[in-house]
């Protein structure tokens, strides 16, 4: 095994193999095997942990292979000292609805201290930090900019850096792959915990990969030290055995744990970034949260005609993408216990598909079938803010409002991206 060291960050570099695979596809190769960061640590007997008192950051998404949680793993490690939990949104076991309130508690299988990181305090304090020589992150990433765990980590590494102790990631897969970079960066004005880094929407890294370029490239906020230069952590990556970035989550030979109640099988993390943004829109169309399909869907009471809708829809042509009739009564959320119609959207080649793109087309049709029901006419009040500050821009709303047309922001939407994959080629720890 060799040892890399990248400025203030030191990389734990494993062999990897090679998995010529694609899920999603229909090429998978079903016995592509990937250890995930926790796996490698437990062959390496922890020895990146040894002598120090740990805190962990985590939700159970940190499993290994067989499903066992990262927390009982290092509470039953005998050469790892684990003091502290740290439970993001939805709480380190899971069992906080999303975007509930996660409060202080004792973990009841260990007894080990939680603190909450996701209520009144998202960056944890000195007090929750004193004592520890290091804080473990494990946590199942979807490669999408507004989903906050990414976020949790920032301020994680930015609280770490001021208290000088040692961030260990655990790097895990990407679940949209290594490949798609989609959507502009985020612009003064616009950062908020949906969207806190200067990154595309879909940025193309693992977490690992990510906490190298945050510390790197001087993206973590907080005290700035002289001649202002952004404050670093001590950051150790432990990458993965046998990931390569043309995997998606389905080639990687491990179990999906949903990372949040609506993210319930590896391919929902693909839908997420397709309709999401347009889901900031509450109570204007259901994206199917509150029905069996989450982040699959587009319909509305007020759709009277679904086959013409998919017709339109998939006139367009979009590359990798089809559009079926779809009619249901939503059991929560938007539109609940009615009678919707609209479309069920399916990616049937997702390498060629522009996933952030199937929304704003979406929105585009319906501003051409149903022109009162536009989303910039019928929303004209409501989470605008919010919705700025998901696509990272207010220059998306002010000039997708004009006309609902894709065209009139497409070159803008996708203007950082080379320059973004040319920058975050150099943290890559996969080919």
């Amino acid at each position: 095994m060799k040892r890399i060291v990248l400025c203030a960050a030191t990389v734990i570099i494993a062999a990897t193999c090679y998995i010529n695979a694609n899920a999603q596809d229909k090429e998978c190769c079903n016995d592509a095997v990937v250890k995930t960061g926790i796996e490698v640590l437990r062959d390496n007997n922890f020895k990146q942990l040894e002598g120090k008192r740990i805190g962990l950051v985590t939700n159970p998404t940190g499993i290994d292979r067989n499903l066992v949680s990262t927390v009982d793993i290092l509470h039953n490690a005998k050469n790892v000292k684990l003091v502290a939990l740290y439970g993001p949104e939805h709480g380190v076991r899971g069992d906080i609805h999303a975007g509930a309130t996660v409060d202080d508690y004792k973990d009841p299988a260990t007894g080990i201290q939680v603190f909450s990181i996701y209520g009144k305090t998202r960056k944890p304090t000195p007090e929750m930090l004193k004592g520890l020589d290091a804080v473990v992150y494990d946590i199942q990433d979807n490669g999408c900019r507004s989903y906050t765990f990414i976020s949790t980590l920032g301020l994680l590494m930015e609280a770490c850096a001021e208290q000088n102790i040692e961030v260990i990631v655990l790097d895990r897969p990407n679940p949209l792959g290594g490949l798609k970079v989609e959507g502009n960066i985020v612009e003064p004005g616009c950062f908020s915990f949906v969207s806190m880094f200067e990154i595309p929407y879909i940025y193309g890294l693992t977490v690992g990969e990510l906490a190298i370029m945050l510390n790197e490239e001087g993206m973590l906020k907080g005290e700035r030290g002289t001649n202002n230069v952004a404050p670093k952590c001590k950051l150790t990556v432990i990458p993965m055995e046998g990931w390569k970035r043309d995997m998606v989550f389905g080639d990687t030979g491990q179990p999906w744990v949903l990372p949040s109640p609506h993210v319930p099988q590896a391919e929902s993390a693909y839908y997420y970034p397709a309709s999401g943004i347009m889901g900031e829109f509450s109570n204007y169309m259901s994206i199917g949260v509150g029905y069996t399909l989450p982040f699959q869907l587009f319909a509305a009471e007020w759709i009277t005609d679904a086959e013409a809708f998919a017709e339109r829809l998939n006139d367009l042509n979009l590359p990798g993408v089809r559009f079926r009739s779809i009619y249901f009564r939503p059991f929560y959320a938007v539109g609940a216990g009615k009678q919707l119609q609209g479309v069920q959207f399916y990616f049937t080649e997702y390498r060629k598909a522009a996933i952030t793109e199937v929304q704003f087309y979406v929105m585009q049709v319906v501003a051409e079938m149903y022109p009162e029901y536009a989303a910039f006419v019928y929303n004209n009040n409501s989470r605008l803010r919010m919705f700025d500050m998901v696509t990272g821009s207010t220059y998306i709303r002010e000039n997708l409002a004009k006309r609902h047309k894709f065209e009139d922001i497409k070159e803008y939407w996708y203007k950082d991206v080379p320059e973004f994959l040319e920058k975050s080629k150099k943290y890559y720890l996969y080919k």
